[in-house]
């Protein structure tokens, strides 16, 4: 008898076990961040297409009309903002080439200030103070209920409006009326490689490029012959 009542608990252990594993895997699958979209831009009523974007689990990848020889490479859990040129097989720091790398990435949907103002730091912008984000409510789009939230900075503000369940904005309108939105958005698994710099590409840098010109012959004749009367 007490063989069986062992027995019995021990079977409704191992069930209670499967169900468990079976609900932890369905949640990891569900938190899998993986999607690709259109951007598009409207500035007074005309809505152009400006680029693309991969997102996978915090990266980001936005390919732009704009700057059609390169990509952009996001990586919020560093954080990192790179601009990669493939012919020529360099990246360098994005900085403050694209305000897409700064407003379109991951973020947490209950306060995505601190992402929003990490980016902005990342890009030179540590200037504009502490940022403040306000709930402001609840709308669909596409579909999907996103919220709404009134970003403010030390240089400016704008709304976003975040999909919960994508943890990204789907929509950002600027202080001047410019609405940059996704479109077109695919949930379907996105390849690592999208998100990786290849091992044979070399770091660009503006500023070691001018102290390396600074140090050449050139630069000292140059200044030489300014100091001339």
């Amino acid at each position: 008898m007490i063989k069986g009542v062992m027995f019995g608990r021990l079977r409704q252990a191992a069930r209670f076990g499967v169900v468990a594993l079976g609900v932890l895997a369905g949640s990891v699958a569900a938190g899998a961040q993986q999607f690709s979209a259109d951007i598009v831009v409207q500035r007074n009523a005309v809505t152009k297409p400006a680029g693309w974007l991969h997102v996978l689990d915090g990266k980001v990848r936005i390919e732009t009309v704009e700057a059609a020889d390169g990509f952009f490479l996001v990586d919020t859990a560093k954080p990192s903002a790179y601009f990669v040129r493939p012919v020529a097989r360099i990246y360098m720091d994005a900085r403050r080439s694209s305000e897409l790398t700064r407003l379109l990435i991951p973020l947490d949907p209950d306060g995505p200030c601190r992402q929003w103002q990490a980016m902005a730091d990342l890009a030179g912008l540590a200037g504009q103070g502490e940022w403040r984000c306000e709930r402001t409510g609840e709308e669909e789009i596409g579909g999907r209920y996103v919220m709404v939230f009134h970003a403010a900075t030390g240089s400016g503000e704008f709304v976003g409006w975040i999909d919960r369940a994508r943890k990204f904005p789907l929509r950002i309108k600027t202080e001047d009326g410019t609405i940059i939105a996704l479109e077109q958005i695919k949930d379907e698994p996105q390849a690592a490689s999208l998100f990786e710099l290849s091992p044979n590409f070399r770091k660009f840098s503006p500023e070691a490029l001018i102290e390396q010109i600074k140090q050449s012959d050139v630069w000292v004749a140059g200044e030489k012959d300014k100091a001339r009367p």
